[in-house]
C-alpha cells in the first residue's frame, strides 16, 4: 500500500478491512433512498488504549443503528514506519469484526499522520459525521489545563458534535460488549 500525500502535513493510509457485510441491492421505491435508509456516519477515534475500547464499545451499544457506517480513525507519528501500521491495521480489522458481529454496521478504516486532536478535527471536516465519539481518561480539569487533552481539543474545534465517553471508575479494562 502506498501512502497517498494530500499537502506535506496530511499523509494517512486506508486500510482494507475484512468485508463481512453482504451487498444489499438498491432501493426499488424512492421513498426509500433518504436518509433513513442510508443511515449516519459516525466518526470514532480509537487507538490501543482502553479508554479508547470502552467509547468503541459504548458507541455500539447506545449510539449506532443498523444502518450507520462508522468511520475508524487512528492518529500515528508515521504512517511510513511499517511496525506501527500492522499494529494499528490489526487494531482496526478486530474492531470492524466486532462491530458488525455487535451491531450489524460497516467500517472505514484510516491511519492518518499527525497530531491527534487536529488529525480527528481534519477527519471530522472531511466525512461530515452526525458525531464524532471518543474517550477520554477522566482527568481532573487542571491537569487536562496543564498537560492538554485531545478531548478537549476536540470538543473546541470540532465541527461535528463530539461525544466524550468518560469510563466509570467501576469500569476499569473491563469491556462493555
Amino acid at each position: 500500500m502506498e501512502t497517498v500525500e494530500e499537502d506535506q502535513e496530511y499523509n494517512y493510509r486506508e486500510v482494507l478491512l475484512p468485508s463481512l457485510i453482504p451487498i444489499v441491492p438498491e432501493p426499488e421505491l424512492e421513498r426509500e433512498t433518504g436518509e433513513r435508509r442510508r443511515g449516519r456516519d459516525i466518526l470514532i477515534a480509537v487507538d490501543h488504549g482502553p479508554n479508547s475500547k470502552y467509547a468503541f464499545d459504548w458507541a455500539l451499544i447506545h449510539f449506532c443503528r443498523i444502518a450507520d457506517t462508522l468511520h475508524l480513525v487512528n492518529a500515528v507519528s508515521s504512517v511510513k514506519n511499517q511496525v506501527v501500521y500492522e499494529a494499528s491495521q490489526g487494531l482496526m480489522e478486530k474492531l470492524a469484526v466486532e462491530a458488525y458481529q455487535v451491531a450489524m454496521v460497516k467500517c472505514v478504516a484510516r491511519i492518518v499522520e499527525g497530531d491527534a486532536g487536529k488529525v480527528i478535527c481534519r477527519e471530522a471536516e472531511r466525512i461530515k459525521p452526525a458525531a464524532v465519539v471518543m474517550g477520554t481518561r477522566g482527568r481532573s480539569i487542571m491537569q487536562s489545563v496543564l498537560q492538554g487533552s485531545v478531548s478537549e481539543h476536540c470538543f473546541h474545534h470540532c465541527k461535528a458534535a463530539p461525544v466524550i465517553v468518560v469510563p466509570g471508575k467501576e469500569a476499569g479494562d473491563e469491556s462493555l460488549i
